[in-house]
């Protein structure tokens, strides 16, 4: 079996992450919601977003998400995803920001838009 490439792994890890956040751990308490917010879909309204943009977010980073894993077997637009996913992580950021949240909680946020912008990078 080949290795994988850096941006092969990268991919992975930030396609799985999203996924896992999105469609297993979206109604669970962790410790980097924003605000006080308990679920994924609090999170949005602890930010004070309209209810659509759960709806859009999500579906922008499970595509994206699905894009990065496929795209280590198949030829797909992985950096268009990847940069995606780093804007999207930019704009979680900056709503960190506005409730006033400590850093920690920003930490996966930060940490994606980093693994994000290294795959833009690689690929």
């Amino acid at each position: 079996m080949a290795w994988l490439s850096p941006s092969s792994l990268l991919q992975l890890v930030v396609g799985l992450g999203l996924l896992n956040v999105w469609l297993v751990r979206g109604r669970s308490a962790t410790s980097f919601r924003g605000g006080a917010a308990q679920t994924l879909k609090d999170e949005f309204a602890a930010y004070g977003l309209p209810g659509f943009a759960f709806y859009v977010v999500g579906a922008l980073k499970i595509g994206a998400a699905i894009v990065l894993i496929a795209g280590v077997w198949v030829a797909l637009p992985v950096r268009e995803a990847a940069a995606l996913v780093a804007a999207l992580m930019i704009g979680a950021l900056a709503m960190h920001l506005k409730v006033g949240d400590p850093p920690l909680k920003s930490l996966p946020a930060a940490l994606m838009l980093a693994m994000s912008a290294a795959i833009v990078a690689l690929r």
